[in-house]
């Protein structure tokens, strides 16, 4: 069968690969699957449901059989009922964004936001982050008017006023940052890890392990490429705004790209605690369906092979 692999670009490790070849070393026939360029869903509602896009698109035959993201999809495919396993995960991306607001408003903590509007790319790890930030501070979804900003627009609504605090990444944050004094209300290493991950339908991993374990084998390759290379990586986004239309800052990007982890390890301990915290928030403020058990999405062997691929020279 021809192995399909899904990719996007807030997935940097993926996104890379994609252009690097190394995975059809192994897999001369591997089809590589943009997410953007497949039909988009309407949005969710942002008070009370989560996109799954990322995860449905595993189960579709004009979709993929694995996929990396961010922190909270895995968690809204459980909450959705698909079968999916955890394959990997990153070290922590501590440095990749935070919870601001302008300086001077009279925002000066979490708890002072309640009933204002915070701008999130809503389903990201984003939509964690800031739950996370809320239960801190005593509060929850319903305390706050969240906004769904996406990835792109969140830092002109902020400085603009129409958003009273956000959620804010690399390298779009750079540019907010040199327009404004910001205030940051909550960092990501406060409240969370903040891995990047990679999972996958339990019937591929179980079907076609060589093929799974090929792409693991080549996101390690690619992946230490980019930390010895992280400029030439960062051109590979720059090419793709522009072609796309729009603007970007090379050296933003490698910046951003330096201060991110690179390489896949396998789900921990503490990872899984993370994720079921976040499933029972996000249940109880009644954005997933139902509560769920993460570990149910793991593989074990699977992990033994990551750890194992994770130490070769």
């Amino acid at each position: 069968m021809t192995v399909r692999v899904g990719y996007f670009p807030h997935n940097n490790s993926l996104f890379v690969l994609r252009h690097r070849g190394i995975l059809e070393r192994a897999l001369p026939d591997v089809e590589w699957v943009d997410l953007r360029a497949l039909p988009q869903p309407g949005r969710a509602d942002v008070k009370s449901a989560l996109p799954s896009v990322h995860s449905d698109y595993l189960f579709t035959e004009d979709g993929y059989d694995f996929i990396g993201t961010g922190f909270t999809p895995p968690i809204t495919a459980l909450g959705n009922d698909r079968d999916i396993v955890y394959v990997g995960i990153s070290g922590p991306r501590i440095e990749n964004g935070r919870l601001v607001t302008k300086a001077g408003n009279g925002i000066e903590s979490v708890a002072d936001l309640k009933g204002k509007r915070v701008g999130i790319a809503h389903g990201s790890w984003q939509t964690t982050l800031l739950l996370f930030a809320l239960e801190k501070a005593g509060l929850g979804w319903a305390d706050i008017e969240p906004v769904d900003t996406d990835v792109h627009d969140g830092g002109a609504l902020l400085l603009d006023g129409s958003l009273d605090a956000w959620v804010g990444a690399y390298p779009g944050l750079t540019a907010v940052e040199a327009a404004t004094t910001l205030h940051t209300l909550v960092d990501t290493e406060s409240v969370f890890s903040h891995p990047s991950l990679w999972f996958t339908r339990r019937e591929f991993a179980e079907n076609n392990r060589p093929a799974l374990e090929a792409v693991i084998t080549a996101l390690q390759e690619s992946d230490a490429w980019i930390v010895e290379n992280p400029r030439h990586a960062a051109q590979y986004f720059v090419d793709d705004i522009v072609a796309r239309g729009g603007t970007a800052d090379l050296d933003a990007w490698e910046a951003a790209l330096r201060g991110r982890p690179f390489g896949i390890g396998p789900v921990t301990e503490e990872f899984l605690d993370e994720q079921q915290h976040a499933a029972d928030l996000l249940a109880v403020n009644k954005l997933l369906p139902k509560t769920i058990r993460v570990r149910d999405a793991v593989e074990p062997s699977i992990g033994d092979f990551v750890a194992k691929a994770a130490t070769r020279d």
